[in-house]
Order: C-alpha cells, then sequence, then structure tokens
C-alpha cells in the first residue's frame, strides 16, 4: 500500500475550492494554508495563459523531513504517508527547512479573521484543540481515509483534477494514470520520491 494522488493540471482551473476545502476540513487557522494553487502567466500577449498548480505535502518516499527530525514527530507510515506526532514535535523547524516543496507550516499564534469581533463561535470550536509552537501539514486527511472517503481536496475538486488511491496497485486509477498518461513528480532530481504526480498541461 503507498497512498498517492495525480493531478491534472488540464482539469485545474484555479478555483481554489482545494484550498477552501483544506482549511475547512482541517481547520487551520488565518494565514496557514497546507493546500495551495500557485499561479503563473505563460506565453506572451495575445497567445498568454495562467498555469495553475496545485501543491501539498508530497508524501515522499524518501523524506528529508523525517531524516533531520531530531525527536521522531515526523514519520512515514506503513501505507506511505508522511505524518507528524505533535506531542513529539518541539518546533525546531529543521524539517521545514529540509522540506523541498515548501510543504510545512510552524503554528506561530491563532488570530482571529476578524479581528474587531474577536474569535467568533466556530473559531473557538475548531481552535480549541490546536497547539502553538508545532509544525502541521497535510496528511492526506488521514481520519477521513480510515472511514473509507478520499481526502477532501479530492472530493471538493468540481473539475476532478484530483485522483487519489494506492499506487502500489497496478488497477488502481493513480497508478493507470502515472503509467499511460506520464504523469510526473515535481524536482524528481532530488530523489525524494513524491507520492504526488502532475499530468501537465496540453497547449496546442
Amino acid at each position: 500500500m503507498r497512498y498517492g494522488m495525480v493531478i491534472n493540471l488540464n482539469r485545474c482551473v484555479g478555483c481554489d475550492s482545494c484550498a477552501v476545502a483544506c482549511k475547512q476540513h482541517n481547520a487551520t487557522p488565518k494565514g496557514v494554508f497546507w493546500s495551495k494553487v500557485l499561479r503563473r502567466e505563460k506565453g506572451k500577449y495575445p497567445n498568454a495563459w495562467m498555469h495553475y498548480q496545485p501543491v501539498l505535502c508530497m508524501h515522499c518516499q524518501n523524506p528529508e523531513c523525517v531524516r533531520v527530525c531530531p525527536t521522531g514527530a515526523s514519520h512515514q507510515r506503513e501505507d506511505g504517508i508522511v505524518g507528524i506526532e505533535q506531542e513529539k514535535c518541539i518546533g525546531c523547524q529543521y524539517c521545514i527547512m529540509a522540506c523541498p516543496y515548501g510543504a510545512r507550516t510552524k503554528l506561530v499564534q491563532i488570530q482571529p479573521y476578524y479581528s474587531s469581533k474577536g474569535f467568533v463561535a466556530v473559531e473557538k470550536a475548531q481552535y480549541s484543540g490546536k497547539q502553538t509552537g508545532v509544525v502541521g501539514k497535510c496528511d492526506f486527511c488521514s481520519e477521513r481515509l480510515e472511514k473509507g472517503l478520499e481526502p477532501a481536496c479530492v472530493q471538493a475538486c468540481p473539475g476532478i483534477a484530483r485522483i487519489f488511491g494506492d499506487l502500489e496497485d497496478p488497477k488502481s486509477e493513480v497508478a493507470l494514470l502515472v503509467s499511460r498518461r506520464n504523469a510526473k513528480p515535481l524536482r524528481p532530481e532530488i530523489g525524494t520520491d513524491p507520492s504526488v504526480y502532475y499530468i501537465e498541461l496540453e497547449r496546442k
């Protein structure tokens, strides 16, 4: 078992539904995004276009973040998911510096979205279990997987640009997309062996 994701850039319209679903499900505080969509303008007028690149934790099979963690807080599960045990995290940020994808964030402080009103009821409920001084990131919505559900970002994508499954199952949709659509990971040259693959944008 190796959980992974394929993102088809031909289907991504840059709507940010994935980022919003991630924030809502994980209750990440103001300024913290575990899922983002990067935007770059490509081409030249009059043939310019926007290129959308969704990014998240790549759940590498050779994770540098795990290698440098001094306490074992950053770890790799048998199913390939790279996780963080927050009770072991000391906030040293070694993992943040080691991650080549900028996927980790240290929660320094928790601020209300509407500072003039203070924390509203939903923020109080969502942030009650949050711990400052530790690092957080995407974990493929592990608690949803345990219930047989897909990650929140996958479920929310209106363009069906994200496909999730077992990369080691040759009959799974993700494995077939990697082999048949030539999906590739970001920065393969650094040797981290990511579990998130991209089908490149095809333009005529």
